[in-house]
């Protein structure tokens, strides 16, 4: 039976449609599978980076503080009542924060009564030299009428025997001596009088004195602002903010700060790892937590040389200064930042991912693509930051290099560099495989063949 054209041309469709899976799925099964993951080696601008959070503040600003004399009043430690909300702008003499009294006006009761006691003491004083005094001057005029007597009744005995003259003579003397001890005591007793006097006078005068100090320091309580500006809160040694029931101590009275907006800079704390890169005049990236599409430019004006530990931080830290190099209205005390210091930057550089640089003893190398095969190809590292190395020798832009070994590296090429058989290898830090080595800071106005000179390469540890 002979069958119709059309029905031999769907019959055929039929098997090529069924045929083209099948072929499909045993071409797969046949084409052996690989996990290696390559990349391209690149050549351009390579910078090595250290990135810190910080926070900004002016470079400038007026301290907004409480009184100054506390430590004479004994007022060591006063607590904020209230204060105005941070960022509050202010004018001169503007109330900012009220200090509590109660401590205070406690201290002012006892020194009042104090000079209420001195005050008493320096009455009864002037009371008592009176009255001594008065007897002294009494008894010296006694003195001086029984010395007349004295005088007639010697002169009377002018025309008596011998024996009465002397004993008249004698009376006169004891009463003349009598009357010239009253007049040194009266001297005596009224130096001491002055001296008691003197000693509770100044008494008086100190508990005065402090009266007064106190009185002061009570109207300091009330602080107000010695110029115009916004209000921004000052951090205790816990970085707590100093906020209504916050103490201010006699020796720290500073309450809050007015800065100068238009100089800002932020303060960022490096670890001990990275500080050494960093020198004064680096250039620096910054950006905002609050406005992450916003990038201010400044470099770095100072760099700690000594190390502190900073709350809830386990390692040592260093104190990083950031000058903002541009006056933008909108930024505010406190924005906390990301700061990207530029340490090291390289021109026109050869550089590859990190992962692709493996390390054989002090020998680092790459598995690098050769047509359909894989090579190992030695490799003089330079500069590396934390993703990728400056490749020095060995490595062409453009060559594919394997992120990974491959499953079959025994047996594999190796190819040497020239001349790395001749000479031992130079130590150049840190493994390729770990953290990114130190690198030396390059001064802003090193001569640009210095400062496109590689620095050291990570090799294995």
């Amino acid at each position: 039976m002979k069958l119709p054209r059309n029905r031999w041309i769907t019959i055929v469709a039929t098997v090529v449609l069924l045929g083209i899976p099948t072929t499909w799925l045993l071409a797969r099964e046949n084409k052996p599978e690989t996990s290696e993951v390559t990349t391209a080696v690149k050549k351009g601008d390579f910078k090595v980076v250290v990135t810190n959070a910080g926070e900004l503040r002016a470079v400038k600003f007026v301290q907004v503080q409480g009184p100054p004399n506390s430590q004479q009043a004994e007022a060591y430690q006063m607590k904020i009542a209230s204060i105005v909300p941070e960022g509050t702008v202010v004018k001169e003499g503007d109330l900012v924060a009220e200090l509590d009294r109660s401590a205070i006006a406690a201290k002012r009761a006892e020194v009042f009564l104090a000079l209420t006691k001195a005050d008493a003491q320096l009455e009864q004083a002037q009371l008592d030299s009176t009255l001594n005094l008065s007897k002294a001057r009494e008894e010296m005029k006694t003195m001086e009428l029984a010395l007349e007597e004295r005088r007639i009744a010697r002169e009377q005995a002018q025309f008596e025997a011998p024996s009465v003259r002397r004993q008249e003579e004698i009376a006169y003397e004891k009463a003349e001596r009598a009357l010239a001890q009253a007049k040194l005591d009266y001297k005596t007793k009224t130096e001491q009088a002055q001296a008691k006097m003197r000693e509770v006078g100044s008494d008086v005068q100190r508990q005065r004195n402090k009266l007064t100090v106190v009185d002061q320091v009570m109207q300091g309580f009330t602080i107000r602002a010695p110029a115009g500006g916004m209000v921004i809160y000052v951090k205790e040694w816990n970085g707590k903010k100093k906020t209504a029931g916050s103490q201010v101590n006699a020796w720290d009275p500073t309450v809050a700060t007015l800065p100068d907006l238009s100089r800002m800079e932020t303060i960022t704390y490096v670890n001990e790892i990275d500080v050494r890169k960093i020198s004064v005049g680096h250039p620096v990236t910054i950006t905002l937590d609050a406005d992450p599409s916003k990038r201010l430019s400044g470099k770095v004006t100072s760099v700690a040389n000594v190390g502190e530990q900073r709350p809830n931080a386990d390692a040592k830290v260093f104190e990083v200064r950031v000058l903002v190099s541009q006056t933008d209205t909108t930024l505010r005390p406190g924005m906390t930042t990301a700061s990207a210091i530029e340490t090291y930057a390289v021109k026109d550089a050869i550089f590859v991912p990190l992962e692709a640089v493996m390390a054989d003893g002090d020998t680092p190398f790459v598995y690098k693509r050769n047509g359909g095969g894989v090579q190992r190809q030695e490799v003089e590292t330079g500069a590396m930051n934390d993703d990728a190395v400056v490749i020095r020798r060995g490595l062409t832009e453009g060559d594919e290099v394997l992120l990974s070994p491959p499953a079959a590296k025994e047996g594999i090429e190796t190819v040497r560099l020239p001349g790395s058989g001749d000479k031992p290898r130079e130590a150049t830090g840190d493994s390729v495989q770990g953290r990114p080595a130190p690198v030396k800071p390059t001064p802003p106005d090193a001569p640009a063949a210095t400062k496109a000179a590689p620095v050291a390469a990570r090799t294995s540890r």
